[in-house]
């Protein structure tokens, strides 16, 4: 066997799972292959044996499903699936009604796949290690626990205990499992486990799962019980409303765990089965785990970092400007352990940035998530200040005064030579190119664009913007500030709007131009929530300042008319012009855009009556499907021409990038996985379509069509 060794000695069979060339263990198809060989053993030798024990060789326990050979199924291998997991099952259940007791030794992480290896276990010892975590990650990347996790969870915390751990990824640490009942006992370290599981097997040679009891009944009751029905009558239309019928992962577990309640141990299992070969071969599926998992942990482990480059750690870093980005900027650092100066032209302004972190602090102290002192070593980190020289000695400075190039050079000027030796200047712009502000630094190799959305406390992703002369060293250093901060960067080549930005504006821009169409803007909204954006594009627009938009529109024409050029604004650019312009509605911050903001206390806001009379036509036709595909496919293919002009460079930037920065839809698996999990062709053909009817802004170039297939992951 090539991932299983197998030792019987003393009475005691030990199955020790160890994937061969590979760093973690996983349910392969060599896997499953021994695990049915492993399984007949015990069988054969089933008179010889007091005890078996689960252990593993890898510093993690088991990781879970071979989630390549996930990708290259096809719908057709469904029923191929249902067999496979139905054969894992059947191991799974050999080994516990053997009536031996088993144990799993948990000497680390056991995910998904690998929690539920670790419930074949009787008993179940762990390492007292909080970095240690255990659960059932599978709903986030669009799949559910199909190898007996939704079965066992359920009967083990009951239909209301176990939905956190199942329909919202829930995930637990080896104290916090022992406090649910779900880990037993808790030892020092991996040395500690096999004694303690000789231990437990020698005090308990009978025993059983709890639910192969006879007297067994499910913890809070069944879906009979009328407080569970009562519960149960409500969750598909909480769900709905969540998932907007976009995420068939969270129903299907939760149908999983309903029927299952309500049938024998077995039938549930096959239930639990036949759900996930549907639900595993299906586009969301593979979208999702592509991004969430594979373009994930891409970032994570640095593969648009520099390489060549000694990892960095920040010491010191100043910020200028105390508004609501700088503010949370200074937050993100001080609450993780990174001395702060903020910056701005008078004290007071200083102090009110550093009194944003206060107020969040606060918030989490009257919640007992922090503590007193915490808070107080906390905000001790930020140093609010009107004075350069409060600079001196930082390793990175950020500017994040308003968009004006001008303004943005004076305080560059002003405080670069307060940086330490090696020290780096970044820029927090969202749409000004980094190689013309680059121009006011006297280091532009050591000057980079650090993108932080808003609200920086709530925001994962960060944007590093490489100027043309910014060198690998400071791209690289970006990279490391950005995780010190717990944060997911990407990096991008310079342009105008950078990646995220100009993405972010074709959607919010196609919006404003259905509503140039006549068509109305409850129908506009509508089709962004429908198609899964977290909010529709003319509400985004509002939030985002429509009077910035038109700044930028502004700033664009005067940059191209100096460059020779001129800018040709798109019809939603001039709508949104006239919004601002001639109606005087700038966005929610000045209490009027798209929306009117009532001041009345809870009341909510509504669309601004007038769009109707000035907008609205009543010949105008719509789709609502196209209307969906318009602010989807928009998004895609001015993604895909970042990626054909070399602003984007990877394919896990782009899908990550947009996901976290613009909303685009999870389910989709990014803006670029939306295109290859269509496949090219059939979203070329869709693009042409549309660019026939709606413009040039669905429009593939050749060459944005070569990018396509030359970026086009593969997992053979």
């Amino acid at each position: 066997m090539k991932t299983i060794k197998y030792e019987l000695a003393d009475g005691i069979a030990t199955i020790t799972f160890d994937e061969e060339g590979s760093p973690v263990n996983t349910m392969c198809a060599q896997w499953q292959t021994d695990l049915v060989e492993v399984t007949a053993q015990v069988v054969k030798d089933k008179d010889a044996i007091q005890g078996i024990v689960l252990a593993s060789n890898k510093t993690t326990f088991f990781a879970g499903a071979d989630l390549k050979g996930t990708m290259r199924l096809q719908a057709a291998d469904a029923p191929q699936v249902f067999r496979e997991i139905e054969q894992t099952k059947k191991c799974f259940r050999t080994l516990e009604t053997l009536g031996k007791p088993v144990v799993s030794c948990l000497n680390g992480t056991a995910l998904g796949g690998g929690w539920e290896v670790a419930l074949v276990g009787h008993h179940r010892v762990a390492v007292n290690d909080k970095k240690i975590q255990f659960g059932l990650p599978e709903i986030t990347l669009g799949l559910i626990p199909g190898a007996s996790g939704i079965t066992k969870m359920t009967r083990l915390l009951g239909l209301m205990g176990a939905q956190p751990f199942i329909l919202e990824s829930k995930l637990f640490s080896p104290a916090e499992g022992l406090e649910l009942g779900l880990v037993h006992a808790l030892v020092a370290d991996a040395a500690a486990l096999r004694p303690a599981a000789l231990a437990w097997i020698a005090a308990n040679p009978q025993t059983q799962h709890p639910w192969d009891d006879k007297a067994y009944k499910m913890p809070g009751g069944t879906p009979a019980n009328p407080k569970i029905a009562g519960m149960l009558s409500v969750a598909p239309a909480v769900l709905k409303q969540k998932t907007r019928g976009l995420y068939p992962a969270p129903e299907y577990a939760l149908a999983a765990m309903v029927e299952g309640a309500q049938v024998d141990f077995d039938t549930a299992l096959r239930i639990e089965s036949r759900y996930l070969a549907k639900l595993i071969v299906s586009p969301v599926a593979k979208n999702m785990i592509n991004t969430f998992f594979f373009n994930m942990n891409a970032i994570k482990s640095g593969q648009s970092r520099p390489k060549d480059v000694p990892r960095w750690k920040p010491g010191k870093v100043g910020i200028l400007g105390a508004g609501m980005m700088g503010a949370g900027i200074a937050y993100a650092q001080a609450s993780r352990g990174i001395a702060s100066v903020l910056k701005d032209v008078t004290p007071d302004k200083a102090e009110a940035g550093k009194a944003y972190s206060a107020k969040l602090t606060q918030a989490r102290v009257a919640k007992g998530r922090m503590g007193a002192q915490d808070q107080a070593e906390l905000l001790a980190r930020i140093t609010a200040t009107d004075k350069s020289v409060d600079l001196q000695g930082c390793d990175l400075i950020i500017e994040a005064v308003f968009e004006n190039r001008e303004l943005k050079a004076r305080v560059t000027q002003d405080a670069e030579p307060q940086l330490a030796d090696g020290g780096f200047f970044a820029s927090n712009t969202s749409t000004l190119p980094i190689t013309g502000l680059a121009k006011a630094s006297a280091r532009p190799d050591k000057f980079v664009g650090i993108h932080f959305f808003s609200p920086v406390d709530k925001m994962k992703l960060v944007e590093i913007i490489r100027g043309k002369q910014t060198n690998d060293e400071t791209v690289a250093r970006a990279f490391d500030y950005v995780q010190a901060l717990g944060k997911i960067p990407i990096v991008v080549n310079d342009a105008r709007g950078f990646f995220t930005s100009r993405v972010f504006g074709t959607f919010v821009m196609e919006g404003a131009a259905m509503v140039g169409e006549g068509i109305p803007a409850a129908v506009v909204e509508q089709a962004g929530i429908q198609a899964g954006m977290p909010v529709g594009p003319l509400a985004v627009l509002d939030e985002t300042a429509l009077s910035l938009s038109v700044h930028v529109l502004d700033q664009t024409r005067a940059d191209m008319r100096a460059e020779g050029g001129t800018y040709i604004a798109a019809p939603g650019e001039l709508i949104v012009e006239r919004m601002v312009k001639e109606f005087d509605r700038n966005g929610r911050a000045a209490g009027a855009g798209f929306y009117d903001y009532p001041q009345e206390k809870g009341a909510k806001k509504f669309l601004w009556p007038q769009l109707k009379p000035l907008f609205e036509k009543a010949d105008a036709q719509w789709d609502m499907q196209e209307l969906k595909d318009r602010l989807l496919f928009r998004q895609a293919v001015e993604t895909a021409r970042c990626l054909s002009e070399g602003v984007l460079t990877t394919v896990h930037d782009a899908n990550i990038g947009s996901i976290f920065g613009i909303g685009f839809p999870a389910w989709t698996g990014g803006a670029l996985q939306f295109i290859y999990g269509m496949g090219i062709d059939a979203f070329l053909a869709r693009a042409d379509a549309l660019a026939q009817r709606h413009g040039a802004g669905f429009a593939v170039a050749p060459a944005v069509r070569d990018a396509l297939g030359k970026h086009q992951p593969s997992y053979g």
